[in-house]
């Protein structure tokens, strides 16, 4: 039939932008999976003979699923269409995911308005009942904890609902910018979404969590100077001159002013940066030095770095082929830099132990232009079992970006997987990693 045969060009379509798509989501490779699995069930379904009734009702669920995770603003995808156990009861969530920097679990809905239910009926348990269940399980969740409850009504809802929402919970309608018909993605590929969701309907609930007010917490700025001759320790940052694509890319960043009041306002411009970052920005690597390294004798670079001279090696190669500054531009642009005590008092060790009196130099600069804030990692994120690839010091680094609704620029990505793995959403920017030289 016709319609069978619709359907499940509809699966194939579904098939093929899960398999494309776009690395912003970072989403787990389980996800995946349960996507995968979830579109061939239903392909296999149309497919059989005996099907009496042709038509799908599971498939527009899927294509609302990838619309949604298609959004330039979702990434951290750690969970897809699974349930979250809240203690003897489970309660499904479609996305659990980053929206704008926070930690969200997202629901969609690709039901036809007329058959959304506020109250319990015949055929259904009804949407209140749904969102109460979903609002209990986020707020005694601690690791997988949501700062936000997202409805997603692929064909918009009713303005009964819609008011009830409202007036109940609090809910207020955002938008989820139309994407174009046609987008170019990654290498080349062209996605045509299969459907148009030019009537749906965002709305959002916040969750309220004591003791998670980021604005509340109270910043440090210390002074640090390293052994460097001409070395430039933290002051007025329109004193600091910097220079090369170094200065270039730091001079965009929005930097702290000793006039600014003690206490840090969460903008949504932050960004915290773990130690790696930090190293990636001042090494002798990402500033000039990559084809020197690469001209140096091996037996002269096995007295310098030991056993990690070909870690150094791909590191100059890779800075030849695509300069980390250049990566990064975007990163810094308007953004202000927090970091944490931990990540201060690493950094400074490794600088002090193996930087050169260039890479000194450029750490004193650097420095001028972050906030330093007090260790104050999130509760969800503290919530994690520490384990070998769940260290305690990354927890604090990670989650103290978490508290601040931050992404963390790290080029840990095994921290960042062993989190994603928990199921839990965390806001990251990845980095490739660069080593001190000794410059």
């Amino acid at each position: 039939m016709e319609e069978v045969e619709v359907a499940k060009r509809r699966c194939k379509s579904v098939i093929d932008q899960i398999e494309r798509l776009p690395s912003s989501t970072n989403i787990t490779r389980s996800s995946k999976q349960t996507l995968f699995k979830l579109a061939l069930s239903e392909f296999n379904f149309l497919s059989r003979s005996s099907i009496a009734h042709p038509l799908s009702v599971n498939i527009g669920h899927l294509e609302a699923v990838l619309f949604v995770l298609q959004h330039p603003f979702i990434s951290g995808v750690s969970r897809v269409c699974k349930p979250i156990k809240n203690g003897f009861k489970s309660v499904h969530v479609d996305v659990v995911c980053t929206f704008q920097k926070n930690p969200v679990w997202i629901l969609v809905s690709d039901r036809n308005p007329k058959y959304v239910s506020w109250n319990e009926c015949r055929k259904s348990k009804g949407l209140k009942s749904r969102v109460e269940e979903v609002l209990a399980a986020a707020r005694s969740c601690e690791t997988l904890r949501p700062r936000k409850v997202i409805l997603f009504f692929s064909h918009g809802v009713g303005e009964s609902v819609r008011g009830r929402l409202e007036d109940e919970f609090g809910a207020l309608e955002i938008s989820l910018s139309e994407f174009d018909s046609c987008d170019e993605v990654e290498d080349g590929w062209v996605n045509v979404p299969s459907r148009s969701f030019r009537e749906a309907c965002v709305l959002e609930i916040s969750l309220d969590f004591s003791g998670n007010n980021a604005s509340s917490l109270e910043c440090v700025v210390k002074d640090v100077t390293f052994a460097a001759e001409g070395s430039n320790v933290r002051g007025e940052n329109a004193s600091v001159n910097f220079g090369g694509s170094f200065g270039s890319i730091v001079s965009q960043m929005k930097l702290y002013s000793m006039g600014e009041p003690d206490h840090l306002q969460s903008d949504g411009n932050l960004v915290n940066f773990d130690t790696t970052a930090l190293i990636a920005l001042v090494s002798g690597i990402s500033n000039g030095c990559a084809e020197k390294l690469l001209a140096t004798s091996e037996i002269e670079l096995r007295q310098r770095f030991k056993g990690n001279v070909q870690f150094v090696i791909s590191q100059a190669m890779s800075e030849l082929q695509n300069p980390i500054h250049e990566e990064l531009r975007g990163v810094f642009a308007g953004k202000r830099g927090i970091i944490c005590e931990s990540v201060l008092s690493e950094f400074t060790e490794l600088v002090l132990m193996c930087g050169g009196p260039n890479e000194k130099l450029r750490a004193n600069q650097l420095l001028t232009c972050f906030i330093v804030v007090n260790d104050n990692p999130s509760e969800r994120l503290m919530g994690l079992p520490t384990t070998r690839k769940l260290a305690l010091k990354n927890k604090v680094v990670f989650g103290t970006g978490d508290h601040w609704h931050a992404p963390t620029l790290t080029a840990n990505m095994a921290f960042v997987r062993a989190v994603s793995q928990t199921g839990m959403s965390l806001s990251t920017i990845e980095h490739r990693p660069r080593a001190l030289t000794g410059d």
